[in-house]
């Protein structure tokens, strides 16, 4: 089988990509062979007469809405066979439920009235039965895939006109039953809280229960399997009810709009989550005043364990949540508390730490989250003899059992993607067409959080309902609050307590993960200067990671983590995405560092175009589509365009969106886009001045009308303040 590029075909409305796929049907025996006798199969080539067939694959690039939706009755004509399902996963960026199903329904699933419309050929009862058929598929797989799309309490608007269109049209067919069942299950339902396992409002506790403080006995009395098995199971239930389109980039980052405070409620249940295992780990530290060193660094070594738990169960969402709040300021200064931690632990520690380095933007996280998703059970390696037994041991416990197991990821990884392209691609092409090359893409990611939603399915945990309501019961710790009871508890920890040496055995790579900084913490309050280790200046990033905390103007959620400063350079900011952030206006997160961030193998990689190099989830005539070949990043201008990070003056630095700019943009344009993204009135333009960070006391005022791409000093990170005119 040979592929050659057809170009493009342009319709009305439309933008096709052809592809041409020639495919080899039969081979036969020449006449010379066939008066022997001979067989094609059985002779060399030079006695065969070969036959091929050229077919034609057509996958649309851009269109209407109504030329998109007409495609999901023609894809399959097209060979576009990964269209329904790219479509079905992503149309909400552009277009509501309501509106595909009116056109899907009235315009071309009436047939009294589509003689003369859009299916004019459709005349015959031979093809009133196939385009009956083509409607039947798409409601099927509709359903099958995206059956949340129908749940619109009160009065289900949709699924009452879709069961309409079956009573007229397939009546006591078993689609019908099947949305008569879903309606009567979406009415019977109660209204479901996602987030009620991390709950810690008085409102979600048990009638005499209280919040309390973390008692070190209780906690110590849970086995360390049962607790990673217990955060596993909360986090796969939550998991598993992530709506993947509420991961695309152009709805997550329109959650801090006050009319979206709902929107995307699956996911913020899993940061909730994220979260309060963060929250739990601190609270269980320094919650006990009156704790020993030696008591303090044993739940450190507890947590290290229980992190380690997480990696042979797969879940490396709570493994990333346990990891971050241990390098948090008010944990990471307990530098005599350290010390009593065993050095087998303190390797441990350091290995499960290496898997979130950001090097090369987290692939090592990436490699071993694609490694692991299709595997039975965990595939664990240590440098570490000790720890490498310790882990081979616990896992051959988990074979006995002979159940599989499933992932859980680290959904902000994913999420960031989906902003980058959100960010990177335009929505609407030339002509004012949707386009469909964006969501094509956007799929590659939505796919893998599919695989991993499957995978979950594999695990078999039990609650234990002891644990839980304990859980539930934690008083979450302020960042300030942490922060004095971490001076309390290391009282004569601004001396050098640590040798250099004891400090790279302790942790190798303390930068690997940091949260990001809280909005409301004074500068008093901050982290000291000078930290143990040489980290990074703490930057909550544009952040679409499901470790940001969610901001709902309450002291519960006011809870954010500090991270390790460092006074040597204010340019070298993290190069990873925050764990923490509570600014009500993040968004994203991306890489600060001048290197490309992407790996090879990413959807992002410039030398790989369109592939991603992980999971194939399109088909052959789509990955030959004509997708640009390097997408804009964050740090580096290429191909004319690059991306941005624009705050405003007088909020948090860490409270910043990313835009897109190209060598075409002036000023008065990326002006109102920021406006925009910051949800300000984008006619205030005359009213701002656009600024350039160059470093803590320079800056580059850009004139009036300048070429920003052009006037911007690409030597430095490309972080911009949007400031009103004196």
């Amino acid at each position: 089988t040979t592929f050659q590029d057809g170009g493009e075909e342009v319709e009305d409305g439309a933008v096709y990509n052809v592809t041409l796929k020639k495919v080899q049907i039969q081979q036969a025996a020449n006449k010379g062979a066939r008066w022997l006798g001979g067989e094609g199969d059985q002779l060399p080539p030079e006695h065969t007469v070969r036959q091929y067939e050229t077919s034609k694959i057509r996958a649309i690039k851009a269109g209407t809405l109504e030329k998109l939706v007409e495609n999901l009755l023609t894809a399959f004509g097209d060979a576009d066979f990964s269209y329904i399902s790219i479509f079905l996963a992503t149309y909400r960026a552009f277009a509501s439920p309501r509106a595909v199903l009116e056109l899907l329904l009235d315009r071309f699933g009436n047939l009294e009235t589509s003689s003369h419309g859009e299916v004019a050929n459709l005349n015959s009862l031979e093809s009133e039965m196939v385009l009956r058929v083509e409607i039947a598929s798409v409601l099927r797989a509709w359903l099958d895939q995206c059956s949340e799309d129908f749940r619109e309490p009160p009065d289900y608007m949709c699924l009452l006109k879709l069961l309409d269109y079956l009573k007229n049209n397939m009546p006591n067919s078993d689609m019908e039953s099947r949305v008569q069942n879903l309606l009567k299950q979406f009415q019977n339902q109660e209204v479901e809280t996602v987030d009620g396992f991390c709950s810690t409002s008085s409102s979600d506790l048990v009638d005499g229960e209280e919040l309390e403080i973390s008692n070190p006995e209780e906690f110590s009395s849970f086995q360390d399997h049962v607790v990673a098995e217990q955060l596993t199971y909360m986090d796969v239930m939550l998991f598993r009810r992530v709506v993947p389109y509420h991961c695309l980039g152009s709805i997550w980052s329109q959650r801090d709009k006050k009319e979206n405070k709902n929107l995307a409620p699956t996911v913020r249940a899993t940061i909730t989550q994220f979260n309060a295992v963060t929250k739990c780990v601190i609270s269980t530290i320094l919650g006990t005043r009156e704790l020993k060193i030696q008591q303090r660094a044993k739940i450190i070594e507890k947590w290290i364990h229980i992190a380690h738990e997480c990696r042979i169960l797969k879940n490396f969402s709570s493994l990333r949540a346990i990891i971050s709040a241990l390098q948090s300021n008010s944990i990471y200064r307990l530098k005599t508390t350290w010390m009593c931690v065993s050095k087998d632990i303190l390797l441990m520690y350091e290995e499960l730490s290496e898997i979130f380095s950001d090097h090369d933007n987290y692939l090592t996280s990436r490699e071993l989250l694609m490694k692991e998703a299709t595997s039975k059970f965990a595939n664990l390696d240590s440098s570490e003899k000790e720890n490498q037994k310790k882990s081979q041991k616990r896992l051959q416990l988990q074979k006995n059992k002979g159940v599989m197991q499933g992932t859980v990821p680290y959904l902000g990884t994913f999420l960031t993607d989906l902003i980058m392209l959100d960010t990177a691609l335009q929505d609407y092409v030339e002509g004012g067409l949707i386009n469909f090359e964006k969501r094509r893409r956007e799929f590659e990611v939505i796919a893998q959080i599919k695989l991993l939603q499957s995978s979950c399915n594999s695990y078999c945990l039990i609650p234990d309902q002891k644990f839980i309501q304990w859980f539930r019961r934690q008083q979450h710790l302020t960042e300030e609050e942490s922060y004095k009871l971490s001076r309390e508890a290391e009282a004569a920890a601004d001396t050098n307590v640590l040798s250099p040496k004891s400090q790279k055995s302790m942790v190798k790579r303390i930068s690997t993960l940091f949260l990001g900084t809280d909005v409301f913490t004074s500068p008093k309050e901050q982290a000291p200067k000078s930290s143990p280790v040489g980290g990074s200046s703490g930057e909550s990033t544009d952040s679409a990671s499901v470790s940001s905390c969610e901001f709902n103007h309450s002291e519960t959620e006011d809870v954010c983590v500090t991270p390790i400063s460092s006074p040597e350079d204010p340019l070298k900011k993290i190069s990873g995405y925050p764990l923490s952030s509570c600014s009500p206006d993040s968004s994203m997160s991306t890489p600060s560092s001048g290197v490309s961030p992407f790996p090879k193998g990413s959807i992002f990689d410039p030398g790989l175009g369109s592939d991603s190099g992980s999971i194939p989830t399109r088909d052959l005539g789509s990955m030959l589509s004509s997708a640009p070949k390097v997408l804009p990043v964050y740090n580096r201008q290429s191909g004319g365009s690059c991306i941005i990070r624009v705050s405003m003056d007088g909020l948090h630095d860490s409270v910043y969106k990313s835009i897109l700019i190209t060598n075409q943009d002036r000023i008065p344009d990326v002006t109102q886009r920021a406006l925009l993204k910051h949800n300000l009135e984008p006619d205030a333009v005359e009213d701002y001045e656009l600024v350039q960070v160059i470093s803590e006391d320079k800056e580059l005022v850009f004139p009036r009308d300048a070429n920003v791409f052009y006037g911007m000093n690409s030597h430095v990170n490309f972080d911009f303040i949007l400031r009103k005119k004196a």
